[in-house]
């Protein structure tokens, strides 16, 4: 047991020690903690702290020897010295991979969400490093997350202990991810690193397009594989941009004509060989802003007079000078970061060119890149029209560019033109922007996922700070425009809080509002606004699905947005003023989130037609709310209950912005009836996205006369369908009968294929009015196939009646030339089949890639509005027709038949009565066809149905009864059911005959001809007295 002189010798000699301690620490050394000269480099190595906390961690102190602690592993005794351990803290620079999306709202020290991640991740690691000898308990802390899944910057502190080691830091890491795991916070294999901040670059400062070095060498203390990564992606990938060189002493990475995009973090990763954590040398590196010198013109004419013409130069953030000009010149500053010359002209310099400088001061390395300097052009001349102090002079028609105003960025373009009676330089175009939300379109290019709540909370503030100019600047709309999209896109990698989108809708509110109509009428006249007005549409939807978890509700003037969970069902309405949207789903399977936004004036800036192919709108209007819903799980079906913002006008729609076809779309979406309400349109979709509904600027039309109209349509081309198949089975039954010479025979052959053309071609009007009026706007993936038969049979529909007249110009011209049936069918289905099908398939290969093959409006039928499709029909139909006039006509001057065979003459005849009634009555039905896809009209549509119900009518009627053959065919058939009947009910034979041979008379036909089979001849000109006759013969 010790005695008290012993315990005395102990006190007294712990308490030297800690003197000793204070007075040398400042001089102690820690083995591994070594310093690299980098070869030709003014970068420093960083000085490693070491993980594997063994001897290098410890450092022990003798009190006897010198002021200078050094390393002793000997024994100490209370008779001679005293021996210590020196506790000097070390402070670790950590980094933790979270396997989730980063969230915006962990940029925010004070939120929620920042504190539940800081108070679990400390209590993790505090936890699970408490029994690590060299770890200092309760030292840890969070400094801060970073995009890129979420990596935590975090310290620990140690002290000097030998029982430390490495595999107790690992399996402390893994004990950290379990906790974290059970919080809701999973971390990412291999997730920890140990990261110092370094200088790894050559220069201090780089520049747009130059080529940027880095090194990093390797350190004595830590061993492994070196590899570079940049923004969290591997730079070896891009060989075009990137270019690494490895040797003994370490590795360059070589970054080719950078641009602020290449700004960022770049780590150099040691992957230790002994330990699961690589060391990491990381630098943020900021590539300077590209330089903007901007001269109030580059090119001027000037008179040939002795005057002084004034300069502007400006360059935010960079020194300027004017080079290169004469003592007698003046320079001011008038205004921060700008210089104004004034340079004197000469009269005696007249005809002659020079130029004018403005350059970056003292940056001379950057001489070879064009944005070091602006040049200026001036040159004086006699001869001019124009003449302005600032712009200069100018002949008729010569265009210069001028400075926007004072607070806007850009140029007006003026031209030479005659106004009244002067001649002036006339504002032809103005692309002035902004100076503050230009500054913010540039600084967007390069924006990191953690930026963002601070930049989008600048621009609302700037929006906000310069309503009236942005609001009449269509220049400065598109350019928020292309940043809200460019913030949507940067916003798919990370998940949006509350803040950052009620900046985003406040911006949004502010360029859709009212105020901007004419802005946006502007940007529309310059053909501009649907690119824009889609694109914003657009960042709306996709910065929409990346919000957080959380529910909340933002009302920002035009604009709501209700972001809510669901359960079973949801119902909500809209709270802003003058509005009533009513957005309900009825079934819901299981918990959702749900975003909702309702917009009163997004309709002021979307494009309403249903294709934006070649900038021409519909005659239709956006009628109500535009309303964005996303719901994260599968719903069946969502209603919308729209109030009408006209209530004049009509024939609702309900559509959503189909981005893949950059139109409005009605698939999956339909009108439905809702009571008497008569201020509001309820829509059934079975989708979510962006619903709005497209009216008509017509008057709405009475329910009663579009069921009519419904009821004329499908009844009358139900009746025409009848009558052709009725043709048809005439023609078969009396085929033999009709087909006695070679004109007859090709007449009925045109019948045929006219009725059979026709009778497929109201098949598929029947199904094309049908998709039409389930689809409101057409689909063209249905509509297409019914098309493309339509347009085909109905052409061949015209190109038949044009075989009609060929055949009556044959028999005029060439009365006794001779053909046989083979050759003329084989030309009737070349012209009646063929030339239809060339100019159909003709028409869809052009047209139906840029899907302008389908009418998008109104009817299933080709398009008008984008391709001209229609034409395909129009065209050959009126050529058709003005042929059939010209061969009437000839007919009419030479008299129908006066030349033709006495058998053929009735068979001329009953062609010139068909084609002469028939080609009018298709021309008429088809004009009025045309009529209602230009117009809404409901006489006009009357007209069309009853005349499309007429068509085969009249075929059955002037086509096949007009034939006297036909006509006898039928008596004849009718007679022999007659006396087939009398025989049935025993009648009087002798009765029976007589009767059937007076109704055979009273036709005019021969009593030893009652009923006849001819033996055709292969020739036109055959005599029908050649033809074989049998007769019956009764008892």
């Amino acid at each position: 047991m010790a005695t008290e002189g012993q315990i005395l010798k102990y006190i007294l000699g712990f308490i030297m020690a800690v003197l000793l301690e204070v007075c040398v620490v400042e001089n102690l050394h820690v083995p591994g903690n070594e310093s690299h000269h980098i070869d030709k480099r003014e970068a420093v190595s960083p000085v490693p702290t070491t993980l594997m906390a063994t001897n290098a961690a410890a450092a022990t102190t003798t009190t006897s020897t010198t002021a200078t602690a050094t390393t002793t592993n000997t024994t100490t005794t209370a008779n001679t010295n005293t021996t210590t351990t020196a506790t000097t803290p070390t402070v670790l620079q950590m980094s933790m991979r979270i396997n989730q999306i980063f969230d915006t709202s962990l940029t925010n020290e004070t939120g929620t969400k920042y504190k539940f991640y800081v108070d679990n991740i400390e209590s993790a690691i505090d936890e699970s490093y408490k029994d690590l000898s060299s770890y200092i308990k309760g030292s840890v802390k969070v400094t801060g997350f970073r995009s890129g899944s979420i990596i935590t910057d975090y310290t620990i502190k140690t002290v000097n202990n030998n029982s430390s080691s490495s595999v107790d830091l690992s399996s402390a890491n893994t004990q950290v991810s379990k906790i974290l795991s059970i919080a809701g916070i999973p971390v990412a294999p291999d997730a920890f690193e140990e990261s110092v901040e370094q200088i790894l670059t050559i220069k201090d400062k780089y520049y747009p397009q130059q080529r940027m070095e880095l090194w990093c060498s390797h350190l004595k203390s830590v061993h492994g594989k070196m590899k570079w990564r940049v923004n969290d992606k591997d730079p070896a990938e891009n060989k075009a941009k990137y270019s690494i060189t490895n040797d003994g002493s370490g590795s360059t990475l070589i970054v080719k004509d950078v641009s602020e995009s290449d700004s960022g973090r770049y780590s150099c990763i040691i992957q230790r060989s002994t330990i699961n954590i690589p060391y990491v040398q990381w630098q943020k590196i900021v590539i300077e802003p590209r330089p903007n010198i901007i001269v109030d013109k580059t090119e001027i004419k000037l008179p040939c007079t002795d005057q002084t013409v004034t300069f502007r130069c400006c360059a935010e953030d960079y020194p300027i000078e004017w080079d290169g000009i004469p003592s007698d010149d003046e320079l001011t500053n008038s205004e921060p970061d700008c210089i104004t010359l004034k340079h004197k002209i000469l009269s005696t310099s007249c005809g002659s060119i020079e130029t004018v400088t403005c350059r970056l001061k003292n940056m001379n390395e950057l001489e070879m890149f064009e944005y070091y300097k602006k040049i200026i052009q001036v040159q004086t001349v006699r001869d001019f029209d124009c003449k302005n102090q600032s712009l200069g002079v100018g002949k008729i028609g010569d265009i210069v560019t001028g400075p926007c105003e004072k607070g806007l960025e850009g140029y007006i373009t003026y031209q030479c033109q005659q106004a009244n009676s002067q001649i002036v330089w006339k504002p032809t175009q103005r692309e002035c922007v902004v100076e503050s939300i230009k500054d913010l379109e540039r600084k967007a290019k390069f924006l990191f996922g953690e930026e963002i709540p601070g930049f989008m909370s600048i621009l609302s503030k700037a929006a906000d700070q310069n309503n009236v100019e942005i609001t009449q600047s269509a220049p400065t709309v598109q350019t928020i425009v292309k940043i809200l999209f460019k913030i949507a896109n940067i916003a798919q990698t990370f998940t949006i809080n509350k803040p950052v989108i009620k900046d985003f809708l406040k911006t949004v509110n502010l360029i859709v509002r009212d105020e901007s109509k004419n802005t946006w009428a502007e940007l529309q006249n310059g053909q501009k606004t649907e690119n824009r007005s889609t694109e914003l549409l657009q960042a709306i939807e996709k910065i929409s699905d990346r919000l957080s978890d959380d529910n909340f509700m933002i009302n920002e003037g035009s604009v709501q947005l209700n972001r809510t969970t669901i359960e079973n069902s949801f119902i909500g309405t809209s709270l802003l003023a003058n509005s009533t949207t009513q957005i309900v789903i009825p079934n819901v399977v299981k918990p959702a989130l749900t975003t909702i936004i309702v917009f009163t004036k997004l309709g002021n800036v979307l494009p309403t037609r249903s294709t934006i192919n070649d900038n021409k709108t519909s005659e239709n209007c956006i009628n109500g709310d535009v309303v964005v819903v996303k719901v994260n799980n599968t719903v069946n079906n969502i209603l919308l209950t729209f109030d009408k913002t006209n209530a004049s006008l009509g024939n609702p729609q309900c559509v959503f912005w189909n981005f893949d076809l950059f139109r409005w779309d009605s698939t999956g979406c339909k009108v439905k009836i809702s009571g008497n309400e008569a201020d509001k349109v309820t829509c059934e979709c079975t989708h979510t996205t962006s619903f709005s509904i497209l009216m008509s600027p017509v008057a709405n039309e009475d329910p009663v006369k579009q069921r009519d109209l419904a009821y004329i349509t499908y009844i009358g081309v139900g009746i025409s369908i009848a009558c052709l198949i009725f043709c048809l089975f005439l023609e078969m039954s009396a085929w033999r009968l009709m087909t006695r010479n070679g004109t007859s025979y090709m007449r009925h052959v045109s019948i045929v294929n006219i009725a059979v053309s026709l009778l497929i071609a109201d098949t598929c009007f029947i199904i094309g009015a049908a998709i039409a009026d389930e689809e409101q706007m057409i689909s063209v993936g249905r509509c297409s196939p019914v098309v493309f038969f339509m347009h085909f049979f109905y052409l061949a529909l015209f190109f038949w009646m044009f075989f009609s007249a060929l055949l009556l110009l044959y028999r005029i011209v060439m009365v006794l030339a001779q053909m046989s049936r083979t050759k003329m069918t084989i030309i009737a289905f070349t012209v009646g089949y063929g030339a239809p099908l060339l100019i159909a398939v003709i028409t869809v290969a052009s047209t139906a890639g840029a899907e302008n093959y389908v009418s998008k409006e109104n009817a299933c039928w080709l398009n008008w509005n984008e391709s001209k499709a229609l034409l395909a029909f129009v065209i050959p139909a009126l050529a058709i027709v003005a042929f059939v006039f010209v061969v009437l006509c000839k007919m009419l001057r030479r008299r129908v038949g006066a030349t033709a065979q006495p058998d053929e003459r009735d068979v001329l005849v009953v062609i010139v009565r068909c084609v002469a009634i028939l080609t009018p009555i298709f021309c008429l039905t088809w004009g009025f066809g045309i009529g209602t896809m230009v117009s809404r009209d409901f006489g006009i549509r009357v007209v069309f149905a009853a005349f499309n119900s007429l068509q085969g009518f009249f075929v059955l009627v002037f086509g096949t009864l007009s034939d006297s053959k036909v006509r006898e065919s039928l008596s004849g058939k009718l007679i022999l059911y007659n006396f087939g009947s009398g025989r049935t009910r025993r009648t009087n034979p002798q009765t029976s005959s007589t009767s059937v041979l007076q109704r055979i008379n009273v036709d005019n036909i021969s009593g030893t001809r009652s009923f006849s089979t001819a033996s055709s001849s292969n020739s036109f000109n055959h005599s029908d007295k050649s033809s074989l006759t049998t007769s019956f013969k009764f008892k």
